[in-house]
């Protein structure tokens, strides 16, 4: 995956047109995106589209649900109507550690057992470091839950709970301020240990495709495999800078080469310079990539 579009669960025109968005994975959001007025009509709608969608057969995106957090009270309630239509994942908002993800796995299973589809896991996308609290969690992600499908970063509710100001620097530049790239590189950290991919926060600013191209690509060459959105107009452009070039695809190709010509384990040699593993491991993510386009 590369690109994720959040969509408000009670809008049934921003569900309809998300299915056209070309977005890897769509993200059906019954928490920031839905007043707490309007929860049930979130749900009731949501429940309504995913069934109509299921029934017509059309290839469609992966979809996922983010649901309330767990400390909300809601979440169950979220769980009890989306689970009936088996949405692909949910996305875990203000995930503190691997005793959230044990919870959560544990109500997955039993509605998965309510409403048997095949055996396939439903999955869990987590939104890591929301609060200054859940960045303590962040080494326990690893092994946690064979359901761990990706870690995303957030900024705008840590900004909250932090008390920041602002989270980018005054300067127009674009570029996070400290506190703030600290967490995006823990997250980064901790996905990988993790075997998952990292993915990065969504951006704010709807209408600067070349500001989003920017922090689009800062994220790629870091080592995020995916970014979030909140605009279908964000999704091409997500789609193209998470991309990688064609030089970078023929210089991950020609790496694949050089090992399986290597008459040695774990080394090869290209253009006089040595390759080891993690050369190996960085080309083939790259060919995955390249591949999604």
């Amino acid at each position: 995956m590369r690109s994720l579009l959040f969509v408000p669960a009670d809008s049934s025109r921003k569900l309809e047109k998300s299915l056209q968005s070309g977005a890897d994975v769509l993200i059906f959001d019954l928490e920031d995106a839905v007043s707490m007025a309007r929860k049930q009509d979130g749900r009731d709608e949501l429940v309504k589209f995913l069934t109509h969608t299921k029934q017509s057969a059309v290839p469609t995106p992966k979809l996922y649900v983010r649901v309330n957090a767990l400390g909300t009270g809601m979440t169950l309630a979220d769980l009890a109507a989306v689970m009936r239509c088996r949405p692909d994942g949910v996305v875990l908002p203000k995930a503190s550690g691997a005793k959230d993800l044990a919870l959560l796995s544990a109500y997955l299973e039993t509605f998965e057992h309510l409403y048997p589809q095949g055996d396939d896991l439903t999955s869990i996308i987590a939104i890591v470091t929301e609060n200054a609290e859940s960045l303590a969690g962040l080494n326990e992600y690893r092994g946690a839950t064979p359901r761990l499908a990706g870690m995303m970063w957030g900024a705008e509710d840590l900004s909250g709970d932090i008390g920041a100001l602002t989270n980018k620097e005054e300067d127009g530049s674009g570029e996070w301020t400290s506190p703030f790239n600290l967490v995006r590189s823990l997250c980064l950290f901790a996905a990988t240990a993790a075997g998952v991919p990292a993915i990065d926060t969504v951006p704010t600013v709807i209408n600067d495709a070349q500001a989003l191209t920017r922090e689009t690509r800062r994220a790629y060459r870091d080592g995020f495999s995916a970014k979030a959105a909140i605009h279908p107009g964000q999704v091409p452009v997500i789609n193209q800078a998470m991309t990688p070039d064609a030089a970078t695809q023929e210089w991950a190709q020609k790496v694949v080469a050089a090992f399986a010509s290597s008459g040695k384990v774990g080394v090869a040699t290209l253009d006089g310079k040595m390759l080891d593993m993690p050369h190996l491991r960085l080309a083939k993510k790259i060919i995955a990539a390249a591949q999604l386009a």
